[in-house]
């Protein structure tokens, strides 16, 4: 069973006070990953996944957004300052599903 996913992205920052960073999973990898491991999700419809941006990697979790029809992948502001992505970046990452069970 595949487990890891790369895709692209562009940054966007949610419309709030709260400045959070997220990328859009592309909707065809959302599917895919939706119909293999959606039987997984957690609370509020997440899946746990390790993301690798460059050299940086960490632990996070997938969400799903009806209205965009795809997985939102919420972004660290140290993975960001890390890694210098800012809001409008076009960004290559890799997502690996994890195990619900493996520990945070």
């Amino acid at each position: 069973m595949r487990k890891r996913f790369n895709a692209r992205g562009v940054v966007w920052l949610y419309p709030g006070t709260a400045g959070w960073h997220f990328l859009t999973v592309p909707k065809v990898t959302s599917r895919t990953i939706k119909k293999t491991f959606g039987a997984m999700a957690r609370g509020w419809g997440s899946l746990p996944v390790i993301v690798t941006i460059g050299k940086i990697e960490w632990k996070t979790s997938i969400f799903p957004d009806s209205k965009a029809g795809a997985y939102l992948l919420p972004l660290k502001a140290v993975v960001r300052k890390k890694v210098g992505i800012n809001r409008g970046d076009t960004v290559s990452y890799v997502l690996e599903i994890r195990s619900a069970h493996a520990s945070e």
